[in-house]
């Protein structure tokens, strides 16, 4: 008992007192008091066990508390525009942040810049890869994260994609090209095609709307048009589909931003944008 005390940092007569007071309150002997020292009756052992298994749970459950306001734990629910998983950047992030928070749940879903947006409004996603530096919305931010060229989608039949890969000297030599758009207006590269083209001098001939960025390149390879899409979705190999840069005249590029709620309480949330932050910072 004297030991019991000492490790407790009290004094021996009120620990002797307060096991007598539990005693008395469980209605049960705990101890056998024997001439040299003093060992458990079978009802000690129980709720000495059960004892330690609260004590155990409580502990975890305070580890688990704390790592969930860490953000090491949780659900990350990912939006997608339909033409960022393709640049190597993107991948990057998600598995970087994986590798980082492993307890962290995550979902990914596809959606164009207006459907992220609203999504993003309903609460129904977390963050978002987007192809536009704003999303008309007080209550939303958009982090930059960079910018790369438009380039040429061109049918292979087109007297531009055949013979070798130079690059087409500026906008105006598609001119006379009806023009595939992916998106409805309003859209990052829908919007970024229309702008480029008036900046070139001429409003481009629709000849196909595309819902995604697979049909837009379908309707390419089809030959119903060209059509303007980012650097990185030269990655995608389309059969009948050529892709060619521009000259240094054509100044138009996509962006790329990482789109989230302001003032997000969420530490995974906050966990994810920090993440692409640092991962930008230390691209340079």
């Amino acid at each position: 008992m004297t030991r019991a005390a000492e490790r407790l940092g009290m004094e021996q007569p009120p620990l002797s007192i307060r096991i007598k007071a539990l005693e008395r309150q469980l209605g049960v002997q705990l101890f056998l008091r024997k001439p040299r020292g003093m060992e458990l009756t079978a009802a000690g052992r129980t709720l000495l066990a059960e004892a330690q298994e609260v004590l155990g749970r409580l502990e975890h459950s305070v580890r688990a508390t704390q790592s969930v306001a860490r953000g090491e734990h949780g659900d990350l629910r990912i939006g997608m525009s339909p033409t960022t998983p393709f640049h190597p950047l993107v991948p990057q992030c998600v598995r970087g942040f994986r590798a980082a928070f492993p307890g962290v749940g995550l979902t990914i879903t596809e959606g164009l810049s207006n459907e992220v947006r609203g999504e993003l409004l309903r609460l129904q996603m977390d963050v978002a890869f987007v192809r536009v530096t704003a999303m008309n919305d007080a209550s939303l931010a958009v982090v930059p994260i960079l910018e790369e060229p438009l380039i040429a989608a061109l049918p292979r039949a087109h007297p531009l994609a055949r013979g070798r890969s130079l690059p087409i000297a500026s906008l105006t030599a598609l001119k006379e090209d009806a023009f595939v758009l992916f998106g409805p207006p309003g859209t990052g590269i829908y919007d970024q095609t229309i702008s480029a083209c008036a900046a070139a001098g001429f409003s481009p001939t629709v000849g196909q709307l595309a819902p995604r960025i697979t049909s837009t390149l379908g309707f390419v390879a089809a030959g119903m048009g060209v059509a303007l899409v980012p650097a990185s979705m030269r990655r995608v190999a389309v059969d009948g589909v050529a892709y060619r840069d521009f000259g240094r005249s054509m100044k138009a590029t996509a962006v790329l931003g990482l789109a989230h709620r302001r003032h997000d309480p969420s530490p995974v949330v906050r966990n994810f944008v920090m993440h692409v932050q640092g991962l930008l910072s230390r691209r340079g």
